[in-house]
């Protein structure tokens, strides 16, 4: 018998079956990629709200616990996924430059923002305002991570790429079967995929439709992420990541001229120079109108557990979110209320 059977091979299904695995726990992935959204995602990650100047809830916590998380990844597998490179915000105004200031005096966003004041140093890339640098930050190449660990699991024979039936699935009070898989625990982690899910379709999972380009842009040489109503963010051979939107009502990951247009709009307000549209992705982000997770255990089938709601900040989120879900599953360490599912316990279970 199988330890878990994991649903879902984006951030939050690898962040738990990593988890398992460290704790030497055996598992299966059963994933078809249906839920792009960690595919498409950028992997930004950013202690710092810079549109509010804000920290979320236990960010620094967050980070610590992520960092050596993926690099215990990285030397398992021989991956290059996480690269640390500075996130600078560009100012448009003075008062900006002052609001800047003002947010890195507060205690507990000083770790995280530079008070020296940049110039741009980026010829195509003009900031008279200069630019503000937040630190501990970079990105993961979230291809390299799902690709790299989804060909490990084929290895070990721990991946099936597959749709997952949930007709097929048996849930007993000691054991869920799932076409002869036999486990002690299943831990849904679907993203968006979610609302075909009878045991947590009720759930308030609002998902946001994201889009970005991929641009070639030879002369921009930018080496750090810019963040000035979109974000750039270099991969490499002059490649650049351009994002994102924000849609809250289109829940198909079909790219739209509308949103092209919106990020072309923004990013020629940002760079000078000549570039080229080499593809257009989009990905619907699982999201909550409280920006919460989803994390915890169905109310009346004590083996059938969530790991949801990452949306934005997923490459954060994901480690950190599948220890709070697999303590509690192991070891009883309740979740806490603020992502747990029994904050919605007035809702009708479906």
């Amino acid at each position: 018998m199988k330890d878990f059977i994991i649903i879902g091979g984006g951030l939050a299904g690898i962040s738990f079956a990593e988890t398992a695995y460290s704790n030497s726990r055996s598992f299966t992935v059963i994933s078809n990629a249906s839920q792009n959204s960690s595919l498409v995602a950028a992997g930004i990650y950013n202690p710092v709200i810079l549109k509010r100047f804000s920290l979320p809830q236990d960010a620094p916590k967050h980070l610590e616990y992520m960092k050596p998380f993926y690099k215990r990844i990285e030397d398992r597998l021989g991956l290059k996924f996480d690269h640390s490179i500075p996130v600078y915000r560009k100012f448009a105004s003075i008062e900006e430059q002052n609001d800047w200031y003002t947010a890195a005096d507060k205690p507990m966003l000083e770790p995280f923002l530079s008070t020296t004041l940049e110039p741009s140093g980026y010829e195509y890339l003009p900031a008279p305002f200069g630019l503000g640098r937040v630190l501990h930050t970079g990105y993961v190449d979230t291809t390299v991570l799902i690709d790299g660990y989804h060909n490990s699991l084929m290895q070990s024979k721990a991946f099936l790429n597959e749709t997952f039936d949930y007709n097929t699935l048996e849930v007993s009070a000691d054991c869920v079967i799932y076409k002869g898989i036999e486990a002690r625990h299943i831990v849904f982690a679907e993203g968006f995929g979610l609302h075909s899910n009878p045991y947590f379709k009720h759930l308030p999972l609002d998902g946001t439709k994201g889009e970005l380009l991929v641009i070639r842009a030879p002369m921009l040489k930018v080496d750090a992420i810019v963040n000035a109503g979109v974000f750039i963010l270099p991969v490499g051979g002059d490649i650049y990541k351009v994002g994102a939107t924000y849609e809250w009502y289109d829940k198909t990951d079909t790219p739209t001229e509308g949103g092209k247009k919106e990020l072309v709009e923004k990013l020629n307000e940002l760079v000078t120079c000549d570039y080229e549209v080499i593809s257009h992705l989009a990905g619907v982000r699982p999201t909550t109108k409280d920006r919460k997770a989803l994390i915890g255990t169905h109310p009346e089938f004590k083996n059938v557990h969530l790991l949801n709601g990452l949306g934005t900040r997923g490459v954060m989120l994901g480690p950190a979110m599948a220890k709070e879900l697999y303590d509690s599953i192991e070891t009883g360490i309740p979740v806490p209320m603020e992502i747990s599912l029994a904050r919605f316990k007035n809702r009708k279970i479906a």
